[in-house]
């Protein structure tokens, strides 16, 4: 059968998996009575529920004799490194561009490693039955973007579809048809060439691993494009590292490739087909899985480091042990273990005494979805604030510094650039009108400006502003940047919150916490309006008399509570603070509970 091998970007929710599901239904992939899901790609809940894909996940279907294998990548910054080793298995992408939107940030930071592998791009303009759609803009946008990139002559003359991947259909004019998706399927296979590779099937087996995964009865799997050879099961083949050493020898378990949704086992991989095996222990992404005759290993992107670490601990606190059923140090750290076996973009380290664990990671988001899946799972952990990592180079302390695309509307944008460029460290590359009174900023920001940023940018805008942001590269070690200017209010007292004891309050800041929480000794129960902690009591009650009330008491009506999110919760904490994360629950506390001191404390300040 014809093989092509392609891969499909986008930016977060422009709709690159809905059009997925499109292309899975009309290429009869799906029997006509048989249920199916909206983002079938989205196989993993918090992908359902965040609308963001964050795994890298393949597909494949059948056209007209040709079997087309389909990668969708994520589109977060976070999940970024996943893609870069993504494309080295295609021989062509689709870009697909909201009409409304134009190209974003992802999709640049992706296209320019498509466009350097020397990937020729279609363009399929999404969403352009929306009333605010622009698709004439978004394709000179396009053009612009790959003409700033480097393209050469062949990847500028593109093609390009007009779509709309909900309605499920792309026509090559405006006001084509509007049908089906015939015309996607007939230019991927007329553009995107077939895998060069398969030229070499009479060679020694060669492939590139790609993407790790773990199966419960088969175990650690690898997932690539085979470069050279056949591959099948009972096979003995060797594992490469990028440097050359000899990781592993092994026999090949099973080989599977995608047919549709899921993965069959297969008598023979041949040379250029994706398929994932199965039978190492010790190989990972990067790696060159070869017949033992071969001693050089294919070129590899080298596996992104991490810029950020947390810390993930035991739940101390006298709350401990309610919710979730997995409290203990050691059960949190095989499962923190099997999360970097399969994920090469964390690390896990433990720390001295054995009691916390140091994840290392590419951002906030992608802590926040693994801290997300534990608890999910039945864990409790205290999370710390996120530390930048850095590097020494030539004697030089480098950090870690992103590349922010602001889109703001025009009266916004003084107080956005005073932000980034002043206490952030920021420095502005570009600014320009976006139309709809709306201006476009670049900015370089260091990643460490960024942590716990997002929510006062939102408040800064109104919630009007969209903010993306890349890893761009290292530099040089920018100085000291403030945290959080405001102070705390921490609970003096161990029961329920009482609404009177938080109304009196409320003239203290604003509540993290609604009347019957729970509450503890050292729990933050919200922000100070002053820039010090504030010990409070939020049991204290209403004085009672044995006088009958005239009926003027004042009703109690309480502001309402601000209700953090998990990332919102640690990009906003301290250093000296954590984050209690349970099943049910996320709270605030200080780092150190010891209830006597401050008992005695709150009674020497009052």
């Amino acid at each position: 059968m014809d093989l092509r091998n392609v891969a499909i970007i986008a930016h977060v929710d422009h709709g690159k998996t809905t059009l997925v599901d499109e292309l899975l239904k009309q290429s009869g992939t799906y029997r006509e009575n048989e249920a199916t899901t909206e983002r079938a790609m989205d196989s993993n809940d918090l992908e359902r529920e965040r609308g963001i894909t964050i795994l890298a996940k393949a597909t494949s279907v059948e056209w007209d004799g040709t079997r087309i294998n389909i990668v969708d990548t994520p589109g977060h910054a976070d999940f970024g490194g996943e893609v870069e080793r993504i494309l080295s298995m295609v021989d062509g992408v689709v870009l697909l561009v909201d009409a409304a939107e134009g190209p974003m940030p992802q999709t640049k930071f992706v296209t320019s490693k498509a466009l350097a592998l020397g990937l020729r791009p279609i363009v399929v303009l999404n969403k352009v039955d929306k009333p605010d759609a622009e698709p004439d803009r978004a394709l000179d946008e396009c053009f612009d973007l790959f003409a700033s990139l480097g393209a050469n002559d062949e990847q500028l003359d593109f093609p390009h579809l007009y779509a709309s991947g909900r309605s499920g259909w792309a026509d090559t004019e405006l006001d084509g048809p509007r049908k089906d998706l015939t015309a996607l399927f007939e230019l991927i296979v007329s553009h995107v060439p077939a895998p060069r590779q398969i030229e070499a099937r009479g060679e020694p087996f060669r492939m590139l691993a790609t993407t790790l995964g773990a199966d419960p009865f088969i175990g650690r799997t690898l997932t690539g494009r085979i470069e050279s050879g056949t591959v099948k099961a009972g096979q003995t083949i060797k594992a490469l590292s990028r440097t050359g050493e000899v990781i592993e020898q092994f026999r090949v378990k099973d080989v599977l490739a995608f047919r549709g949704l899921s993965q069959q086992s297969i008598p023979l991989g041949e040379a250029g087909d994706i398929v994932t095996l199965a039978g190492m222990t010790k190989a990972t992404v990067a790696d060159t899985m070869a017949d033992p005759a071969i001693d050089v290993p294919l070129p590899a992107q080298p596996i992104d480091p991490p810029t950020i670490t947390v810390t993930f601990g035991i739940n101390d606190s006298p709350l401990a042990g309610r919710d979730g059923k997995k409290v203990q140090s050691r059960v949190i750290r095989d499962r923190l273990m099997k999360e970097a076996e399969q994920n090469v973009a964390i690390r896990v380290t433990d720390t001295p005494g054995g009691e916390a664990f140091e994840v290392a990671g590419r951002g906030e988001l992608q802590m926040g979805v693994l801290i997300e899946n534990m608890r999910r799972e039945g864990f409790e952990l205290s999370i710390s604030r996120p530390q930048v990592l850095f590097r020494e180079e030539g004697g030089q302390r480098l950090e870690p510094v992103e590349e922010v695309t602001i889109d703001v509307d025009d009266e916004y944008s003084g107080v956005v650039i005073e932000k980034i460029t002043g206490a952030r460290k920021g420095e502005l590359v570009e600014m320009k009108a976006a139309g709809a009174g709306k201006t476009r900023i670049i900015a370089h920001v260091p990643s460490r400006g960024l942590i716990g940023y997002h929510g006062e940018f939102l408040t800064d805008t109104r919630g009007t502003g969209v903010m993306n942001r890349v890893f761009h590269d290292w530099a040089p070690y920018k100085g000291q940047i403030p945290g959080r200017r405001a102070g705390v209010l921490i609970s003096m007292e161990d029961g329920e919150a009482v609404a009177y004891a938080l109304w009196n309050l409320e003239d203290r800041g604003r509540f993290f916490v609604s009347p019957q929480d729970k509450v503890y000794t050292g729990m933050i129960l919200g922000e100070h309006n002053r820039d010090n902690d504030l010990e409070v009591n939020p049991l204290k009650g209403k004085k009672l008399t044995n006088v009958r009330a005239s009926g003027n008491d004042e009703a109690v009506r309480l502001t309402p509570p601000v209700k953090l999110s998990l990332e919102q919760a640690i990009a906003y904490i301290d250093d000296d603070e954590l984050v209690e994360v349970t099943p049910n629950s996320v709270r605030l506390r200080k780092r150190h509970l010891d209830p006597h001191e401050r008992k005695r404390a709150a009674r020497a300040a009052s």
